[in-house]
């Protein structure tokens, strides 16, 4: 572990390759779009370059895992996105990953504790997702949204509008390691 975000970086991406070569064929949910692959971790200054662009402080947990581990890929779902580079224009994330970026959208407090039921329930139009950064696509419309700011900030929240609308989940660390041991 270390003392910033307390990753083993060496650990995950060890046992990121284990994962590889338990599943040659990618037939893991999810494998056939991150490949088990791991990009190199973002340096301090770019994080707080991300930081200070959008007006926040990323979760303590997310924020290590980026400058320890690595700048996304290989993860729950389809992989996580990296920080700082939007998907293919064509790709179902692209709308959601440029939203975020618009300026205010992160550093706006996310508004919930709790779930909510979604915008196409009967008088549930208040649906906002500011305040969460798209972390992976899940398929089928869902995708997982790390709280950025808010008192819900660093659990991983799906966000599936059409069916379970926002749904509450673990801290970051969390989310990731029990994808990493097998739990999901």
């Amino acid at each position: 572990m270390t003392a910033r975000g307390g990753w083993d970086g060496a650990s995950v991406r060890a046992r990121v390759a284990a994962m590889a070569a338990q599943d040659p064929g990618l037939e893991r949910f999810g494998a056939a779009s991150h490949g088990y692959r791991l990009p190199a971790p973002l340096t301090e200054r770019e994080v707080h370059s991300f930081e200070r662009a959008y007006g926040v402080t990323l979760p303590v947990s997310y924020r290590g895992f980026l400058t320890e581990v690595a700048d996304g890929g290989a993860g729950p779902c389809h992989g996580l996105f990296r920080l700082t580079e939007l998907p293919a224009e064509d790709e179902a994330a692209f709308d959601l990953r440029e939203e975020g970026r618009t300026p205010g959208f992160l550093a706006t407090p996310f508004p919930y504790v709790q779930g909510h039921p979604g915008p196409g329930r009967a008088g549930h139009a208040d649906y906002s997702v500011r305040g969460t950064l798209v972390l992976a696509e899940a398929g089928c419309g869902e995708f997982h949204r790390l709280v950025v700011t808010g008192r819900s900030a660093g659990q991983v929240w799906s966000d599936d509008p059409g069916w379970g609308g926002l749904t509450p989940g673990p801290d970051f660390r969390q989310w990731y390691t029990e994808w990493l041991h097998g739990a999901s």
